[in-house]
């Protein structure tokens, strides 16, 4: 149970409420994630502006981008977003499900530019933003420059965001997300 009100669209702040709109009117709901942060407007456009950017700004793929999210989010130990982000991995994004699995399971992923980019993100998230030289040269060793390093960054501090107010609101995972549940 959340120890945060689910704010709604007819009981969030105004500064909210278009944010709130704009998520039901996209994907048919408000996620009960956005319903958390619209307790506090700051943190809700924060954090879609981050999402937004990153998903057209960031240099990756769809399949990248949520290799990223999901690996983040696992080492963050975030049950909702790790379930969200496998739902949307494998319903939105065309990642295959041995990736998205692999991330799950922490085992090895089947491909190696997604491994490499997996593995610098949670070193980031692990080392405070200092990943170790081995991942720093692998992601290199990939084809990644410094701008995909800098969109890691976008990605970890967006995700950072979400992890930490789930954590703290005891965010419940909604419906949509449930058969892609996780547990830490």
């Amino acid at each position: 149970m959340s120890t945060f009100e689910l704010k709604t669209i007819e009981n969030a702040d105004e500064k909210a409420k278009p944010i709130l709109q704009s998520a039901k009117d996209n994907m048919g709901m408000v996620p009960n994630l956005f319903a958390v942060m619209a307790n506090n407007p700051s943190l809700l456009k924060a954090y879609t502006s981050a999402d937004e950017t990153f998903r057209q700004d960031s240099g990756f793929y769809f399949v990248e981008q949520e290799v990223l999210l999901l690996s983040i989010a696992l080492e963050n130990g975030c049950t909702y977003c790790v379930a969200a982000h496998s739902f949307i991995a494998d319903n939105q994004s065309n990642v295959p499900k041995e990736v998205t699995n692999a991330i799950r399971d922490g085992k090895e992923i089947p491909d190696a530019k997604l491994q490499a980019l997996s593995q610098y993100a949670k070193s980031v998230v692990k080392h405070r933003g200092y990943p170790s030289e081995e991942v720093t040269k692998a992601i290199k060793n990939q084809g990644y420059t410094d701008k995909h390093i800098a969109g890691v960054v976008t990605a970890v501090g967006m995700k950072t965001f979400s992890n930490y107010i789930n954590h703290i609101a005891n965010t419940p995972l909604d419906q949509m997300f449930e058969s892609r549940k996780w547990n830490k």
